[in-house]
């Protein structure tokens, strides 16, 4: 990889030089992402997966910059037009957006007023012009030419304007110097169109803002708006400097008057409708970009905790998907997640049924031994929640409820993953199951479903398609990978995130698991057609095989390093029975990793990593994550009134707040200003997904079901409401 691009890379992320040179060759040899993290640590220098992916996000960009900068060079030498100075300019060229106006003059062009001007042969008194010095009335005479259609002095100095026009309008110095004042002082105008009857944009009706002033969430609204023709945008820019910029340049010091005047008209021109047009789409564009970007780490932070939000072992979970009109679906699942029996049932409107669905609920508690209901959070998730907490409280005091979020369970329940899985069951009765599983492994349920589908971030059907697939994709197998699967339990939609496999090597995976029973070795897999050794290094090291009697297979210590491993065993003199328990294997220290490392010619990384699995094998880091709330009761609209304090479930974040469940039908919003007493840039600076906050109410729309919470003043209140 070229030296410069490494030494942007190093300057933008503050990563060393050598550290992406070892990442890089590391990336082309074809290794992934996840494998690199865990098991080249030595090379990287210990990055982690959210730098691994932005230095391959960063060495596509800069490639593709100089794939594009090569191309632009070889246009312009075919046309030879290519002098040393421009070449200069070229290879210095940091952005696309650089190149772009470099070669701009030199890019054919379809028709345009200039085009046609020089073809009737007035580009030399376009230069003329210029330099000032000519009068241009009497040189115009000269170029009057009938079959030109040129019949005009005014015709023709025209014709020169025009081109005067556009040779400024490629000028690459005055677009960056007018882009610099476009991005300093223009603002953005937004007007609501007449025929549009939305509600959504009365905000933007007659809305000003300056340009570097206005926020992410902001310029997506108004995109939306702009994409259904119901807003129309400009940037406004005081036109008199920017003239002045252009005229600065193009009118020398001995111009005469007349020859200023043409040239401040033909700046005037190029301004109103070449140049600013085009910075218009540009600097929006670019706005869009980066808010796009901001949009997208938005769904990425809050993708990974809802993904990583700590499963539920050892419970019988009874899932209960609410309904109105067609009922409530219930599905009980063991400490498994097997399905146990599936129920209808009608406690809500219009049937109203709750004796029946009493005794219902209650014989399925009693004879699969649910200790925990989850409750989908959809259309009659509260009257289903004020039903089962007064059954709880009658029926069953030990029995707990929690409420969990169903965003794309419908998804699920009617994919062919859902259908092959349970084909005899309805897709509210899939999506019952789906609910229940949820909360017992959040992670190895959620990603049967499309990552846009769980109902993170903010402005999703805004993103490009492919950049938000890509996005979340990559953060489902970082969870993934972080957490581990095991091998004779894993569904194929969570092996198909491991590392190097594919969906079509999953299937196989669990083909040849149905067809000859558990895998016992990890070397087994390589039997797998698709999955030889190439393939077998990216992957092994993120499966498990908990059950086995080959303590290595229960560990995220990855086969290459068995060897190492059992020597560093008979080393340490560990008992196998030891393995496992941290209270019997003290915390590697450094003399300990140091010394064992120069023994055995490893690096220092991998022997501290294989230490802590000696401690406890394939640990889950979402043990040390906060736990579903479990609740007994339930709290109306109604019930609550300005000034009141309780606690809440932080459900969705976005950059103007986050959303609290407060366990009333409509998420109360915490605004960005009433989440902490000092400044935040953004809400993920204090919040994470599925977070208990404590929080006071400020006020209450009851007409539009809104609201609005502080958890900043909740600080300072000694009283908890519940």
């Amino acid at each position: 990889m070229q030296d410069q691009i490494v030494k942007r890379i190093s300057r933008e992320t503050g990563i060393a030089v050598n550290k992406i040179n070892q990442s890089a060759a590391l990336l082309d040899e074809g290794n992934t992402v996840p494998f690199i993290a865990r098991y080249r640590k030595e090379m990287t220098g210990g990055l982690t997966d959210e730098q691994l992916r932005l230095l391959q996000e960063k060495i596509t960009q800069y490639r593709n910059l100089e794939e594009r900068r090569m191309d632009v060079i070889r246009l312009i030498n075919e046309q030879d037009a290519l002098t040393p100075e421009l070449q200069g300019k070229l290879e210095a060229a940091a952005t696309v957006t650089e190149l772009d106006d470099l070669y701009r003059p030199f890019r054919p062009k379809k028709k345009t007023r200039a085009s046609v001007a020089r073809e009737k042969g007035l580009e030399p008194l376009a230069q003329l012009i210029l330099g000032g010095r000519i009068d241009p009335q009497a040189e115009a005479g000269e170029y009057l030419k009938s079959e030109q259609d040129l019949l005009t002095v005014e015709a023709v100095l025209q014709g020169a304007s025009d081109i005067i026009a556009e040779m400024i309008s490629d000028d690459a110095a005055v677009r960056k110097v007018l882009r610099v004042l476009y991005r300093k002082t223009a603002s953005v105008e937004i007007r609501k169109k007449a025929q549009a009857e939305d509600k959504t944009y009365d905000d933007y009706s007659e809305y000003s803002e300056p340009l570097i002033k206005i926020k992410d969430h902001r310029v997506l609204a108004i995109n939306r708006g702009i994409k259904e023709k119901a807003l129309d945008l400009k940037l406004v820019v005081d036109n008199e400097t920017a003239q002045a910029i252009i005229t600065t340049v193009y009118i020398p010091e001995a111009c005469n008057e007349k020859c200023a005047d043409l040239i401040m008209g033909a700046a005037a021109e190029s301004l109103k409708r070449l140049v600013h047009p085009a910075l218009e789409r540009e600097l929006w564009q670019a706005l869009l970009e980066k808010a796009v970007a901001g949009a997208l780490t938005v769904f990425r932070v809050n993708l990974r905790k809802r993904l990583l939000v700590p499963p539920v072992r050892n419970r019988r979970v009874l899932g209960w998907d609410p309904g109105f009109r067609t009922g409530c679906k219930l599905a009980a699942v063991s400490e498994t997640g097997s399905l146990l029996e599936t129920a209808a049932v009608f406690p809500t409107a219009p049937r109203n049924d709750q004796k029946d669905a009493k005794r219902k609920l209650v014989e399925m508690i009693d004879r699969h031994k649910i200790d925990c209901i989850a409750i989908g959070n959809g259309t009659a998730s509260r009257e289903s929640e004020a039903f089962v907490s007064a059954l709880i409280k009658e029926e069953k005091p030990v029995v707990e409820y929690t409420i969990v979020n169903e965003a794309g369970a419908s998804v699920y329940s009617a994919s062919p993953v859902a259908r092959k899985e349970f084909p005899d069951l309805d897709v509210a009765e899939r999506s019952a199951v789906s609910i229940a599983r949820r909360l017992q492994d959040p992670l190895a349920e959620l990603v049967k479903i499309e990552p846009k589908a769980i109902g993170v971030g903010q402005y999703q059907h805004d993103m490009p398609a492919k950049d938000l697939d890509s996005s979340l994709a990559g953060t489902v197998e970082s969870c993934v990978n972080s957490v581990g699967v095991d091998l004779n339990s894993a569904s194929a939609a969570l092996l198909s995130y491991v590392a190097g496999i594919n969906s079509t090597v999953a299937s196989r995976i669990i083909e040849h698991r149905d067809q000859i029973g558990a895998y016992s070795t990890r070397a087994e897999l390589l039997q797998i057609s698709g999955l030889g050794p190439k393939v077998f290094k990216q992957c092994a090291g993120f499966l498990r095989l908990p059950e086995s009697p080959e303590y290595l297979e229960r560990s995220a210590v990855h086969p290459e390093s068995y060897d190492l491993a059992r020597k560093m065993m008979e080393k340490l003199g560990f008992n196998k029975n030891d393995l496992g328990s941290p209270e019997k294997i003290a915390a590697p220290g450094f003399e300990m990793v140091a010394e064992l490392a120069a023994t055995f010619g490893a690096g220092e990384p991998t022997v501290r990593d294989i230490l802590e699995e000696f401690r406890k094998p394939g640990r889950d880091p979402r043990e040390d994550l906060p736990k579903p709330i479990f609740l007994k009761s339930v709290t109306e609209l109604d019930d609550l009134e300005p000034g009141m304090v309780m606690m809440g479930i932080v459900r969705n974040i976005v950059d103007f707040g986050a959303f609290i469940d407060l366990g009333i039908h409509q998420d109360g919003l915490v605004h960005i200003s009433e989440i902490a007493d000092r400044f935040i840039k953004h809400p993920l600076d204090v919040l994470q997904i599925e977070e208990a906050v404590t929080v006071k109410i400020l006020s209450i729309d009851r007409e539009r079901n809104r609201v609005a919470l502080s958890i900043k003043q909740a600080k300072a209140e000694s009283e908890t409401v519940f």
